[in-house]
């Protein structure tokens, strides 16, 4: 697992301009049942995949903290939402909130989340690949797909189960 994330950049570089492509031919008119095939995808892929042996998301970028995930989590270490953010977050340029610092402060060397119970919204639902309306999200997924084998995976699984799709 660990030469595959290590391979990760090169390999979703190598692909960036077919996935982009690809991409661009299925946002203009995705097929009818698109969300069906993503969690389709999406579902078979996490069978076989087990985010502790990697947790590359974890240790490469970090989440977008909501206001309800900052007084969840300060509520969870029983701190004042102030504390919280002046200990663990910081406002990037888009005014949003995110960590201070990459690892992520709770994730454990076992790679366990300290605060999984809890954690932030964007944590529960990366890599995105089973969100409804995928085809939205394309620009995000394109940035995933070098940083979670998952997301990898299926995008090159969604491409060959797809390959003749033709929008009409």
């Amino acid at each position: 697992m660990q030469d595959f994330v290590n391979n990760l950049p090169k390999l979703a570089k190598d692909k960036h301009n077919e996935n982009k492509k690809f991409f661009a031919k299925l946002k203009k008119k995705p097929p009818k049942d698109l969300d069906y095939v993503m969690m389709d995808l999406n579902e078979k892929e996490f069978d076989r995949t087990d985010c502790l042996q990697c947790a590359n998301c974890c240790k490469t970028t970090g989440p977008l903290f909501t206001d309800k995930d900052v007084e969840r989590i300060a509520k969870h270490f029983k701190m004042k939402t102030q504390q919280f953010i002046e200990q663990y977050l910081r406002i990037d340029e888009d005014n949003d909130y995110v960590l201070q610092a990459v690892p992520c402060s709770f994730l454990g060397a076992d790679n366990y989340c300290s605060i999984y119970e809890v954690r932030p919204k964007a944590c529960r639902e990366f890599p995105h690949t089973d969100r409804k309306k995928f085809q939205q999200i394309s620009n995000l997924t394109l940035k995933n797909v070098a940083i979670c084998p998952a997301a990898f995976n299926i995008v090159e699984a969604m491409k060959f189960r797809l390959q003749n799709y033709k929008p009409t």
